[in-house]
Order: structure tokens, then sequence, then C-alpha cells
């Protein structure tokens, strides 16, 4: 894709969309009708701004014409948004990478109610790269170790090392004991969507998802677990601690989902990535990434 009209803006790149088929007098009918969170007033004072443009870089007017097919740039904007009181570590970087230890309840990327309080936009901001792009996610809920890739050249060779499965990823959680198993053991279960979009379920039929799970410490009142997924199955470390009846400790997804506890950061889910290590595929260095937090 060709650079974005817009530039960065306070960490955030600007959003684009391909208009769909239809019939609009103009171009701001059609943004009021596909956005109705966002008030006619607002979407006047941005193009009035020069912050809606098409794809050659003209600034487009409400009464600009609707056409099919072309492509739009703006600025997601919200009204208010709840700082989150947990600050990220810069763990390493070189010309290709940034590793990062991300807090608890930092969300990746920018989605719903969090725009500015995301750990690729705090990024953004700090280095100053409109370019930095994650190249695997972590759960909002979990803290840990996770990997940004600087240049769009060499970002594909470091996503497929995740698509081939060759990364090293370790994970310690806290949950309740679990009697009757000798450890170290594999678990192995075919994981879907669930009944709510947001959560994943189990059910009859070959494996999708694989976990290793071992042992670090028993403490007074529940185990700290290693686990080693095999697979990257959404919230699968949840799902599998929980099908084995020993959720893991402030899980509000699993077993049963809970209302949502909206800005509430007082009881941090006890899942934590603790480590990832890989054969770099443009050195061929070991590199291993320990994150600094702890259970």
């Amino acid at each position: 894709m060709s650079r974005a009209p817009l530039p960065m803006r306070d960490g955030v790149a600007p959003s684009y969309l391909w208009l769909p088929e239809g019939q609009w007098p103009d171009l701001l009918t059609f943004l009021i009708a596909r956005y109705p969170d966002v008030t006619e007033a607002s979407w006047r004072d941005r193009m009035a701004r020069r912050e809606v443009m098409d794809g050659d870089g003209n600034a487009l007017a409400p009464h600009s014409a609707y056409r099919r097919g072309m492509r739009i740039f703006y600025y997601r904007e919200l009204d208010a948004e709840t700082p989150i009181p947990f600050e990220e570590e810069v763990l390493f970087m070189d010309e290709h990478l940034v590793v990062v230890d991300k807090p608890h309840f930092l969300p990746m990327i920018p989605t719903g109610r969090f725009l500015h309080e995301t750990l690729l936009v705090r990024l953004k901001k700090k280095l100053g790269e409109q370019d930095l792009t994650p190249i695997h996610r972590l759960d909002r809920e979990t803290a840990g170790v996770v990997i940004f890739s600087r240049r769009q050249d060499s970002r594909g060779a470091y996503q497929s090392m995740f698509q081939k499965r060759v990364i090293e990823k370790e994970y310690e959680a806290l949950a309740p004991r679990l009697q009757g198993r000798e450890f170290p053991f594999t678990y192995r279960s075919r994981m879907v969507d669930g009944d709510k979009f947001f959560i994943m379920k189990e059910e009859v039929g070959e494996p999708n998802s694989e976990t290793l799970i071992d042992v670090i410490e028993h403490r007074a009142d529940c185990t700290l677990y290693r686990l080693h997924p095999h697979t990257g199955r959404k919230h699968q470390l949840r799902v599998h601690l929980s099908s084995l009846g020993i959720p893991i400790i402030n899980d509000a997804f699993y077993p049963v989902a809970l209302p949502c506890k909206q800005d509430d950061v007082s009881q941090p889910l006890k899942l934590l990535a603790r480590r990832i290590a890989f054969t770099d595929p443009l050195s061929g260095e070991r590199r291993e990434f320990h994150s600094r937090r702890s259970l």
C-alpha cells in the first residue's frame, strides 16, 4: 500500500476506508450513516481542517461526490479515554525489531474505546515511527514479551517464524493446583469461536490446539505453571487451563464470561508471556528475550 496522504498524528496513523457499492447524494451523508456514533458537526469540523482525504491527497468536503471504490483517509477520534496506569518497557531494539515488556490491561492496537492508551500508539509516540507494526499479539489482559517490526522490507521474514511455529514461547500462569496428573504433560483440544464473539470454546473433533504444561512451584493457595503453547489459538492458554478445572486466577472470561469490568485495573489476569526465543532469520543469531515482570 502506498503511503497515506495524512501523516501520523500524536502516534496515531490515519484510518482508511474503501467506499462500498451504494447510492449517496454526497460523501457527508454516507459518513453519517456509516458511523452513527460520529456527529455531522464532527465530520464537518474534520473536513474543514483538511483531515479527510482521498488516496491522492485531495481534501474532501461535505459535498464531495460519493464514488464507489474510492479510498478515503481520516483520523479516528475518541471524546474521552481513561488512562491505563501501567507502563511498558522497551527490552531491546535494533534496526528491524523493537521488543517490549507489555503491562496488564494495555491493548496491543487501537480498538473499541482504546486509541491512545494502546501499546502500538504509545510506542509510535515515543519512537516517532509510523511503520511500527506488531508481529504477533497478546491479549489486553496478558502481560509480557511482545515483538514489533520497524521495517516493512524485513517484516515478512519475522512474521513467517510465527506462521512456521519455529518461535519458542514460554508463559507463566497462576491457577489452582491440579491433582492427579504427572507433569509435564501435553493438553490438546479442538478450539472454535464461542457463542459470544469475544470468547472461544472447545468441541469434539480433531485437535487444533496444543499446550505443554509443567509446574514451576506450588504456593500456599495456588500453583505457578509453566506453559509452552505449540499452537497460537486465541485465548488458548486460558481455555486449556479452564477446561482442566484450573482457570487462571482473575480470568473474567473463562470458565464463565463475567460482566465487563470497564476501567477496573485492580485484579490483573495472572498470565505472563515470560520468554520468547528464536533464530534470527536475517542474521542467523540466537535471540532470547525475558519479561522482567512477575506474578
